[in-house]
């Protein structure tokens, strides 16, 4: 019996794939555990290079599941805290997953679904595409998403789309950041390949760094402090083996070990 989650490794690349298309993928306290210990694995993991994240069936994730939802509607609030916390963490796990990490977008995304988009450093939707933040339809709210969302859409864009529940399309997920690129569905793999191997032209210390300092700088003002954790961050990368590499070789006009033939 196939699991809830479809976990693949080829070259340097893994595929994390949600294989609850019967349920549209939405998340259960299983599924979220489960997603959990494969991005703490897949962080430890120097052999994997980049995560590509996407799903199985009609949906890319309808957020929370309906029997889960029936759960916790008899929980307290310790137990609500707890489940709270539980997707808190698999939600910041993925953000800060060392490799960069791109979520291929075949169908509707809701609730937590689009917070699965918005923690991954690059998404690709189809034309067919919809999201919506729907919580407050239900007298809830985004939370646990709402710092990577907001970091993806902006606070005025959240405004709208956080109170409304409105759902969106594709285009309009691009206008406001949740997704980077619109292909078409016969393209969505094709698009993926090509952003792997754009990716794996740059060093893999350089990018786990980069992502690192996107999370340092991103609204943080431009003081003393800033400007010398900046020039650590760069003279570091330089004096590393990586970064050495990586001038000798632009200067020797070769390929830097890292890069594929």
């Amino acid at each position: 019996m196939a699991g809830t989650v479809l976990v693949s490794v080829s070259g340097h690349v893994a595929r994390v794939t949600l294989n609850r298309p019967e349920v549209h993928n939405a998340f259960d306290d299983r599924l979220i555990a489960e997603l959990t210990g494969i991005f703490e694995r897949l962080a430890a993991d120097p052999a994997v290079r980049a995560v590509l994240l996407c799903a199985n069936g009609r949906s890319f994730s309808a957020g929370a599941d309906l029997n889960w939802m029936k759960r916790t509607a008899g929980y307290s609030e310790a137990q609500n805290l707890g489940d709270a916390r539980a997707l808190a963490r698999m939600l910041r796990t993925l953000d800060g997953l060392p490799q960069p990490t791109v979520a291929l977008v075949q169908g509707p995304a809701y609730g937590g679904g689009v917070g699965l988009v918005a923690c991954c450093d690059i998404a690709v939707a189809v034309p067919e595409a919809a999201f919506s933040l729907s919580e407050v339809r239900l007298g809830l709210l985004p939370a646990a998403i709402s710092p990577y969302v907001v970091a993806a859409i902006g606070a005025r864009q959240a405004r709208r789309y956080f109170l409304t529940a409105e759902r969106f399309d594709a285009g309009e997920a691009r206008r406001i950041g949740l997704v980077h690129e619109i292909a078409a569905r016969e393209e969505l793999e094709a698009t993926g390949r090509r952003l792997l191997e754009s990716l794996a032209q740059g060093g893999t210390l350089a990018q786990a760094a980069s992502k690192r300092l996107i999370a340092r700088v991103a609204g943080a003002p431009v003081d003393d402090a800033l400007v010398e954790d900046t020039a650590g961050r760069i003279a570091g990368l330089r004096a590393g083996e990586e970064g050495r590499e990586g001038v000798a070789a632009f200067l020797e006009k070769r390929r830097p070990s890292w890069r594929p033939a």
